[in-house]
C-alpha cells in the first residue's frame, strides 16, 4: 500500500510541474485556451489521443468485455473507425478554417465566425450545449477517479471523490492548455504501456493464449463470439459511437491548436496507431479477465468495471502495480483536464468576454477563466456524489450529445457552401434534443446518438435549403475553402 501511494504521489507531483512550467508560457486567453497554436504532431496526435480515451478506456470498456464477451468490442471497432475519419477529413479543414475564420478560440467562436452572425446567437447556443453534456462528462471522470482510489486504497467513496477531482484540477487550474497537452503526452505513453504489459503477464499467469483462450470457453463459449446477444440494432448502435468524435469539443480543439495543417498525416498515423494499441490492450484484458477470475477464485470481482485494478494488484509487485495504477488516473486526467479547460474558457470567451466585459485585458481573461473552471468542477462534482454512478452510462450519454449536436454542424460547415445560420442552430438543437429526449425513453433500444445525427443533418440541410439567402455564408466558405488548399499546397 505504501509503495503503491508513493507511486501515485510522485505521478501526481509531476503532473503539477508540468502545469507550474506550462503557466510560464500562458500570458494570454490564446495561450490558456489553445496554447497559442503552436503545438507539434506528437504533442497533437497523442494529447488528441489521450483526451479521447477517458477511465472508460482501462475501466468501463473492459468491464463490458468481462461481462458480455467480444460481442462489446463492436464499440472499438466503430470509434477506430470514426476517429480515423475525423482525422482524414476533418482536422487539417478545422484548424484551418478556425485559423482563418477570425481566428476563432472555440468552438462557438468558429460557428458565430462561419455564419457571419453578429448578434452571436449560435455561439451562446453552443456554449449552453457545451456547459450542459460537459457537466456530466467531466462527472464521469470523477467518478472513474473515485472508483479508483476506493478500490486501490479501501476508501470511502466521497474521500476518493475528493482527492481524483482534485489532482486534476489543481494542474488544468495553473497551466491551462499547454498543462493539459503537455500532460496528455505523457499520459499516452503510460496507458499505452500498461495496456500492452498487462495482457502479456494475464496470457503467461493462464498458462499460454490457449489456456485462456480454454478457461473464457469453459465459463462461457458465447463469450469469444461477436455476436453473442447482438441484434442489428446492437451493431449500429457499437459501431454508431465512432460518429460522435466529429462533434466532441475537447478533441476538435487539439486540431484547432496545432501549428498549421502541415503534419496533421503524420499525426493521424501516430494517434491512430496509439488508439488502436489501447484499445486492443483493453479488449483483453477484459475478456481474458474470466480466465484470470476462474485461476484466481480467492479474488473477489464485484464490480466488473474494476477488472484491470484486480488484475494489477494481483499479478504485479506493488511498485510495478503503482506505475499501471497510475495509468487510470492518467486516462482519467487527460480527458477530465480537457473537458474541465473547454468548459471553463467557453463560459469565458463566449459569455464573459463577448457579452459582459468585451474591454477585459488578457490577464483578467486568464483568471476568469480558472474560476469558471472551478465553477464547472463544482458542478459535476455534485453529479459525481451519487456513488451508483456508471462510467460508461455518463460517458455515452455525453458522447451521444456532442456528437449529435455538433457532429452534422462541424462536418457540414466544413464541406457545404450553403449551409447557413438557421440550418447551424436547427442541426444543433434538433441534435441535442433528439438525444435527450432519446435517451429517456430509449426507443427502440438504439443508441440515441444515431437517429441524433440523422436528425440533426437533415435539419441542417431542409433549414438552409429553405432559408436561403444573400448573407454571404457561402462567399465566407470560398474564401476559407481556398486559403485551406493554399495552406495545402505550402505543405
Amino acid at each position: 500500500m505504501i509503495t503503491t501511494t508513493t507511486t501515485f504521489i510522485v505521478y501526481i507531483f509531476g503532473m503539477l510541474v508540468i502545469g507550474i512550467i506550462a503557466a510560464r508560457s500562458t500570458n494570454s486567453l490564446n495561450d490558456y485556451v489553445l496554447g497559442g497554436r503552436r503545438l507539434g504532431k506528437i504533442v497533437t496526435a497523442l494529447s488528441a489521443g489521450a483526451s479521447d480515451m477517458s477511465g472508460w478506456l482501462l475501466m468501463g470498456l473492459p468491464g463490458g468485455l468481462f461481462v458480455t464477451g467480444l460481442s462489446a468490442s463492436w464499440i472499438a471497432i466503430g470509434l477506430t473507425v470514426g476517429q480515423w475519419c475525423n482525422w482524414k477529413f476533418v482536422a487539417a479543414r478545422l484548424r484551418s478554417f478556425t485559423a482563418n475564420a477570425a481566428d476563432a478560440l472555440t468552438l462557438p467562436d468558429y460557428f458565430a465566425a462561419r455564419f457571419k452572425d453578429k448578434r452571436r446567437i449560435s455561439a451562446v447556443s453552443a456554449a449552453v450545449i457545451i456547459l450542459i453534456f460537459f457537466v456530466v462528462y467531466c462527472a464521469s471522470g470523477m467518478v472513474s477517479g473515485a472508483r479508483l482510489f476506493e478500490q486501490t486504497f479501501n476508501m470511502d467513496y466521497s474521500n476518493a471523490l475528493i482527492i481524483g477531482a482534485a489532482s486534476t484540477i489543481l494542474y488544468v487550474f495553473i497551466g491551462g492548455f499547454l498543462a493539459v497537452s503537455w500532460t496528455d503526452t505523457v499520459q499516452a505513453t503510460l496507458m499505452a504501456f500498461a495496456l500492452v504489459i498487462t495482457p502479456i503477464f494475464m496470457f503467461s499467469d493462464a498458462g499460454g493464449i490457449e489456456a485462456a483462450n480454454a478457461a473464457v470457453a469453459a465459463k462461457d463459449e458465447s463469450l469469444m463470439t461477436f455476436m453473442k446477444g447482438v441484434s442489428f440494432i446492437s451493431i449500429i448502435s457499437f459501431a454508431g459511437w465512432g460518429l460522435g468524435y466529429v462533434g466532441q469539443p475537447h478533441i476538435l480543439v487539439r486540431f484547432m491548436a496545432a501549428k498549421s495543417v502541415r503534419g496533421m498525416g503524420g499525426a493521424r498515423r501516430i494517434s491512430i496507431s496509439w488508439m488502436i494499441l489501447c484499445l486492443l490492450g483493453a479488449v483483453l484484458i477484459g475478456l481474458y479477465g474470466n480466465a484470470f477470475a476462474a485461476r484466481h477464485p480467492e479474488v473477489s470481482i464485484s464490480n466488473p468495471e474494476q477488472i484491470f485494478i484486480i488484475v494489477t494488484q494481483t499479478l504485479f509487485s506493488p511498485w510495478v502495480a503503482g506505475i499501471l495504477l497510475s495509468a487510470i488516473l492518467a486516462a482519467i486526467m487527460s480527458t477530465l483536464s480537457c473537458q474541465l479547460l473547454v468548459a471553463s474558457t467557453t463560459l469565458t470567451a463566449d459569455f464573459y468576454r463577448r457579452l459582459f466585459r468585451p474591454q477585459a485585458s488578457q490577464t483578467e481573461l486568464v483568471w476568469v477563466g480558472r474560476l469558471m473552471l472551478l465553477l464547472v468542477a463544482a458542478i459535476a462534482f455534485i453529479i459525481a456524489t451519487d456513488p451508483n454512478s456508471g462510467i460508461l452510462k455518463l460517458v455515452s450519454y455525453a458522447w451521444a450529445g456532442f456528437g449529435a449536436s455538433f457532429g452534422p454542424a462541424v462536418v457540414f460547415s466544413l464541406f457545404w457552401r450553403r449551409m447557413n445560420l438557421k440550418g447551424c442552430l436547427a442541426g444543433m438543437v434538433v441534435g441535442a434534443a433528439t438525444v435527450i429526449l432519446w435517451e429517456h425513453w430509449a426507443f427502440l433500444g438504439l443508441y440515441s446518438l444515431v437517429p441524433g445525427f440523422i436528425f440533426s443533418s437533415a435539419a441542417i440541410v431542409i433549414v438552409s435549403l429553405l432559408t436561403s439567402r444573400k448573407d454571404g455564408c457561402a462567399e465566407l466558405y470560398d474564401g476559407l475553402e481556398k486559403e485551406f488548399w493554399e495552406e495545402v499546397k505550402d505543405r
